[in-house]
């Protein structure tokens, strides 16, 4: 006698929609740019010794990839010295940012989720998946769960098989 048992996948049946921010992430190369080396002594910027190294730096090394522009010293560094770092990158750089590696992450995923369109999740039902390989900063979910709230009919975070509501859309 064989016994034929009907596998229901009742995740797939259940309409969620999947956002993974993992899909998201960096794939370029982040360079942190430590403008302490810069400094006299690693304490002072000297002006005419900043702008002739700016002139005389090449700053083709830093095509396409992210640069994150910081100052590590326990030293008063003028602004202009890092819109100058800025203006000499932005040709060459795939994005240019202020701050370290976290300030670099939060900044990127802010400016890929405002970019999304949030039309194929219109009226979704959307999990947004919390477990994975690559580490996504905690305000990419804080940004997603703002945007997606407009649009989305509910979000829950998690996997499919074991979420936490988020958002539910009333009426």
């Amino acid at each position: 006698m064989e016994i034929q048992e009907n596998i229901i996948n009742k995740v797939a049946l259940s309409g969620l929609v999947t956002f993974d921010l993992a899909d998201l992430a960096p794939i370029d190369e982040l360079v942190i740019y430590d403008i302490k080396e810069n400094l006299f002594h690693g304490l002072i910027l000297r002006e005419k010794d900043f702008r002739e190294f700016v002139k005389e730096h090449d700053w083709s090394a830093y095509s396409g990839k992210n640069v994150s522009i910081t100052c590590t010293a326990d030293a008063i560094v003028p602004t202009w010295a890092y819109m100058l770092l800025a203006n000499r990158l932005e040709p060459y750089a795939k994005m240019v940012v202020f701050g370290d590696e976290q300030s670099f992450e939060t900044i990127y995923y802010d400016r890929k989720i405002a970019k999304l369109d949030l039309e194929p999740f219109r009226d979704q039902r959307l999990v947004v998946k919390g477990c994975g390989v690559t580490k996504i900063p905690e305000s990419a979910f804080v940004a997603l769960a703002a945007r997606l709230s407009q649009v989305a009919r509910s979000i829950m975070y998690g996997e499919p098989c074991s979420t936490v509501p988020i958002f539910k859309r009333k009426g």
